[in-house]
């Protein structure tokens, strides 16, 4: 990880104390969406077609670092902070995933993309998914990868059995007011750590510095308050969702992007009673992190899916 020490003279950035690290290739950008400074990290060819990238928790726009370089050989990549994350600001507004997703597409169009693929991970998704609803005649195209959507792939109600419960038991936990920072805070690495390494196949698939990384962005100016959120607003999501749905379907073409050892086994039929044209894949050898397992698969089904548009 190219990172310095820490990015206090960098110009609109609102999160200074947080160390930012750089890609080859790809500048780091700060844009005002309708109030809310989000941070982008762009790249690619310019006259190719745009994808942009959503990350989930407990990531940052870093979890694409991999994904980003080759899919810039084809496209305009990138890669947005959520409010909230990373380097964007963390706002005290609602985080239900309609009001997010104003934002981002605010962002968007402040770096002067009108039309775009998007692709999004984990809460990135829920947030990708109600875009998509608001904004259909926009996108070309929507990639969801591992994600239980408030209304639409998340179940009603979290398992009991220690087999399933470990998957999603802290959507429960994130609902509880106050005790999650009472226990959470001064205790970021611990808890980041934890579902980086449990929820891949491969324990050791993030080192110190990435665990560092993420951690730090919870801990930082109202990071742990913004990711708690995300959960805490989710039933405003899925009546929202459902709201959206009551009057169109998801008619922009769908990826669902699965795992072999993930947490939702199949995207695609998942979101496919509320899409027109949804495909999936299943990537083999990796779990919830995806991007992070598996980035060379994940490269080629993006580009294969917008090859297929043509």
């Amino acid at each position: 990880m190219n990172e310095p020490a820490s990015a206090p003279g960098v110009p609109g950035n609102p999160v200074r104390d947080l160390p930012l690290p750089d890609l080859a290739g790809f500048t780091h950008r700060w844009v005002d969406a309708d109030g809310v400074r989000l941070h982008a990290v762009e790249g690619g060819r310019p006259e190719g077609p745009a994808v942009v990238l959503l990350a989930g928790f407990p990531q940052t726009w870093w979890a694409w670092r991999e994904v980003m370089p080759p899919l810039a050989a084809r496209f305009h990549v990138i890669a947005l902070d959520l409010p909230g994350q990373g380097h964007s600001e963390r706002p005290d507004i609602s985080y239900d995933t309609h009001t997010v997703a104003a934002h981002v597409h605010a962002a968007v169009e402040a770096l002067g993309v009108s039309v775009y693929w998007l692709v999004a991970h984990d809460i990135g998704a829920w947030v990708a998914f109600s875009l998509a609803l608001e904004q259909r005649s926009r996108l070309r195209g929507l990639a969801l990868l591992d994600a239980g959507i408030p209304g639409i792939t998340l179940p009603d109600a979290v398992p009991t059995d220690p087999q399933q419960a470990w998957k999603t038991w802290h959507f429960a936990f994130h609902l509880v007011p106050d005790l999650p920072e009472t226990l959470l805070t001064g205790r970021e690495r611990e808890y980041v750590g934890w579902f980086l390494k449990a929820k891949t196949l491969a324990s050791d698939t993030f080192d110190d510095a990435d665990i560092e990384h993420y951690a730090a962005s919870v801990a930082a100016d109202g990071g742990l308050r913004a990711s708690l959120a995300y959960y805490r607003d989710a039933t405003e999501s899925a009546r929202r969702n459902h709201e959206a749905l009551a009057r169109q379907r998801l008619t922009v073409p769908v990826l669902g992007i699965s795992s072999s050892h993930g947490s939702i086994p199949d995207m695609a039929a998942s979101v496919r009673p509320w899409a027109d044209h949804a495909t999936g894949i299943v990537v083999p050898d990796a779990g919830h992190f995806i991007p992070d397992e598996q980035p060379d698969a994940v490269a080629a089904a993006l580009t294969g899916f917008i090859a297929e548009d043509g």
